[in-house]
């Protein structure tokens, strides 16, 4: 979202001459019938965003609702944040959700790296959370695969994914992840190895999500997405970066990180020009649209080749994403929001959806915002506009000389007839 700060002349005039200021607003106003009935039900606790059963996903939705209210400038609620650390395990890590957490986790407790990836991410974004981030990017460090990389579950072989998101995690945290080794081997190297060459006649230039069973490297549009970012060393949210992204696949010797984030791009460009989106591979389910994973593939082009790169897959999503967010809750906002983040588009203005009131009515309201100077942009423009117009400002100081001129005819007015008095 492009924020800027700037003030009117006029209207600031306007203001002066009539001694009044209008304050901003400086906190969400979801009304709290909406927040409580959509962040809990009798078996789930009030600070976890969402409805649904949080068994397999708590960690992870509660993770980007979370990071999304950041990145448009909301404060998070204190209950929703404590919520996501009191997740935690003793050893650092997360599980995707654990009801009790008096009980502490042991040998059964799932715990993964993407649900703590993500948690680091969010909690270090929303800050005062120090300690349980270091644990949590101990964990993580504690294990690293020899290749390099991240399986989802710890001992698992790596994925792109899983190895993408724990870049990702590090990055954010201002750790590099070139410094992160087992056996002389970082992340990025794990990475490259999900990458396809270019001399495929399927699925150039893209990122697989593991080897097959052959050892055959098969494109994957997920996978892709993530290894984009995590090449381009991004966590889930990022900005529009400013490189050419490459039409066709280019291969190299042994390719970069660079080159690898430039040949993933360019196959999800080619992926997305037939309809504007990304289609399901999930069986039963071929020829849908995936929205999830086209918000993501929107970032990463965004952030490998500017926000032009993802013109089309944004208008696409702007038109025919808000049904499927509002049906797949916070998580799918928090999505659409890093999407509309990576491109400099307003979130609350999407394709006619507020996606930051929508977020925020599916969990506790957040306390405020970050900054009470902060606007957002379709306001910005609009002022801009009215700033521009001539109709706009002049009406305004119009109607202010007309009331000033008023005012001093009533002084008049009354000074004559004090005068007249006997």
């Amino acid at each position: 979202m492009n924020v800027r700060r700037r003030g009117s002349a006029a209207a600031l005039a306007v203001i002066a001459v009539l001694g009044a200021a209008a304050a901003p607003a400086v906190a969400a106003d979801p009304s709290p019938s909406a927040s409580a009935s959509a962040s809990s039900t009798p078996s789930q606790p009030s600070g976890l965003f969402g409805t649904t059963d949080p068994q397999y996903d708590g960690v992870w939705r509660q993770s980007l609702a979370l990071l999304a209210q950041d990145t448009v400038g909301m404060l998070p609620s204190s209950e929703a944040v404590d919520w996501l650390a009191g997740q935690q395990c003793d050893n650092g890590a997360f599980a995707p959700y654990r009801a009790d957490t008096a009980k502490a986790c042991d040998a059964k407790t799932m715990v993964d790296s993407n649900s703590t990836a993500a948690a680091v991410q969010a909690l270090w974004a929303v800050g005062g959370r120090g300690d349980v981030v270091e644990d949590a990017l101990a964990w993580l460090k504690s294990v690293q695969n020899e290749d390099g990389g991240w399986g989802y579950t710890p001992g698992g072989a790596s994925d792109a994914n899983s190895t993408s998101v724990v870049i990702g995690a590090l990055t954010a945290t201002g750790t590099d992840p070139e410094r992160v080794e087992k056996d002389g081997r970082s992340p990025y190297d794990a990475l490259l190895t999900f990458a396809l060459p270019c001399a495929e006649d399927k699925g150039a230039g893209a990122f697989a999500f593991q080897p097959d069973k052959d050892g055959k490297l098969l494109a994957n549009a997920d996978a892709t997405a993530a290894g984009v970012l995590g090449a381009l060393g991004k966590g889930l949210v990022t900005e529009a970066g400013g490189k050419t992204a490459d039409a066709t696949c280019a291969d190299a010797d042994k390719p970069t990180r660079e080159q690898a984030a430039a040949n993933g791009a360019a196959h999800l460009t080619q992926a997305l020009a037939a309809d504007g989106h990304l289609k399901s591979a999930l069986g039963g389910s071929a020829d849908q649209p995936d929205y999830g994973n086209t918000a993501d593939a929107v970032v990463a082009l965004a952030a490998r080749g500017g926000a032009q790169k993802a013109a089309e897959p944004l208008a696409w999503l702007k038109k025919n994403a808000a049904k499927w967010a509002e049906q797949s809750g916070p998580a799918a906002y928090a999505q659409l929001i890093f999407a509309a983040h990576a491109t400099g588009t307003d979130p609350r203005a999407f394709g006619g959806t507020d996606l930051v009131e929508k977020l925020n009515a599916t969990g506790p309201a957040p306390r405020g915002v970050t900054d009470t100077a902060t606007i957002s942009a379709q306001d910005a423009d609009q002022d801009e506009k009215k700033d521009d117009s001539g109709f706009g400002v002049w009406w305004i100081v119009g109607v202010c000389l007309v009331v000033a001129v008023a005012v001093a005819a009533g002084l008049v007015l009354r000074a004559r007839t004090k005068r007249q008095q006997p």
